[in-house]
């Protein structure tokens, strides 16, 4: 991959750092957390105070831990589903270059069906009519997401299926899954890489959203987008409860944005030998 080959920037590196303190967090975080989840400790919003360090939500539970718990669950998902995402996508996708004919044109016009209703409207159904378990909620949004995977991956097989390696395949008698693996995934991973931070963002942000509707995460569980919505009503008495939750996913959609830009940044410089001519 051409990125190995290049220094990250300094917003690249804070990024990474933003990154990998929240994925320590929802590993580990809830080991150090000073409470448990669901423990009523104090009186709702409570100030700061050496025993709650941001103080307490709406019931009285201590928002320090709430955000290392909601840190967990959060993030959590959205990898889940981003992940999920971009299997479906990617498989059909490839699927749909490769092998072209009947089958691209089915795949492709199941994914324009779907990409013509808007996204949070179809969402908002699906959840109404199944629920909003977690495992629903990951279908759901996995499921919906991959038609913006699937466009990406189509386009990229479409450009790689052309060129002579791939063409060599073919006459080796190699299979089409063999290709996709083998010729494709490979020479496609770097703008792949910058789609799942993407991605990764837009889902996390719609997680939060779902949950700030009361349609995505529920409750006893914590996650952030739920909080800011469980303590909005502490903005008209000047309270912070629901500004930290926000400030959580605010920071970490910055961070992962900076690493992705980075990546971005990268893919667009030409080759050694391209610079050259």
């Amino acid at each position: 991959m051409r990125i190995l080959g290049h220094k990250p920037t300094v917003t690249a590196w804070v990024g990474m750092a933003i990154i990998v303190v929240n994925l320590a967090v929802a590993l580990f975080g809830p080991v150090f957390a000073p409470y448990s989840e669901s423990q009523t400790v104090g009186s709702t919003w409570d100030e700061p105070s050496v025993q709650m360090l941001l103080g307490a939500d709406q019931i009285g539970r201590d928002m320090l831990t709430r955000l290392i718990y909601g840190a967990r669950m959060t993030i959590g998902v959205a990898l889940a589903t981003t992940a999920l995402s971009f299997f479906i996508g990617i498989t059909l996708g490839f699927a749909a270059a490769v092998l072209g004919g009947w089958v691209d044109t089915v795949i492709s016009r199941l994914v324009d069906v779907i990409l013509s209703i808007p996204l949070l409207i179809l969402a908002l159904i699906i959840l109404g009519v199944f629920g909003s378990s977690i495992p629903v909620l990951i279908i759901t949004i996995a499921v919906l997401d991959s038609t913006r995977v699937f466009r990406l991956a189509r386009a990229l097989g479409m450009n790689l299926t052309v060129l002579e390696y791939v063409e060599a395949a073919r006459l080796r008698g190699e299979g089409t899954w063999w290709i996709i693996r083998r010729e494709i995934l490979p020479n496609a991973s770097a703008p792949l890489l910058s789609e799942f931070g993407l991605r990764f963002c837009f889902n996390f942000l719609f997680i939060a959203a779902l949950s700030f509707l009361g349609l995505g995460i529920q409750p006893p569980f914590a996650d952030w987008g739920g909080m800011v919505r469980e303590n909005s009503a502490a903005i008209n008495f000047g309270m912070l409860a629901p500004i930290w939750p926000a400030l959580a996913i605010t920071i970490l959609t910055v961070g992962v944005n900076m690493v992705v830009d980075w990546l971005l940044s990268v893919e667009a410089r030409p080759s050694g030998a391209q610079a050259e001519m």
